[in-house]
């Protein structure tokens, strides 16, 4: 469809170059049906620019929703990354050798208690013995 409007006082135009009688029924009718046409194409032209601003504007928005998004999954990912990390439980296993016997054990670092005596469970000596700068 062309331009609407041109085409509604194309034919406007030609209904004039006929001489049209307005005081006749037809020309009263061809009269209000080109007034009827007029105001459609009008309305056709508002409503196209009433949806190109929405188009650009539901494109600006789905912009910023990407960007948002992006933001949003990526701190998602690094939390995921994180908590990944955290199940490992390596981490919190140290792994230690008695100084008397060479008994290895293990312990895990949440539940470690630095004022508790730990004994050895082979030979019952100290696993961690006090030294001479701990004694004063």
């Amino acid at each position: 469809m062309s331009n609407l409007s041109d085409r509604v006082s194309y034919l406007k135009g030609l209904a004039e170059g006929l001489k049209l009688d307005t005081e006749t029924n037809e020309g009263k009718l061809i009269e209000k049906i080109l007034e009827v046409l007029s105001d459609l194409a009008a309305e056709v032209q508002s409503l196209r620019e009433d949806h190109e601003d929405l188009d650009e504007y539901v494109e600006s928005i789905d912009s910023d929703l990407s960007d948002l998004e992006d933001l949003v999954y990526q701190d998602e990912d690094d939390l995921d990354d994180e908590e990944e990390d955290d199940g490992d439980e390596d981490d919190n296993i140290v792994e230690y050798t008695c100084p008397h016997c060479g008994e290895e054990m293990t312990f895990e670092v949440d539940s470690f208690d630095f004022d508790e005596d730990y004994l050895c469970p082979n030979c019952h000596q100290p696993l961690f013995p006090e030294t001479p700068d701990e004694e004063e």
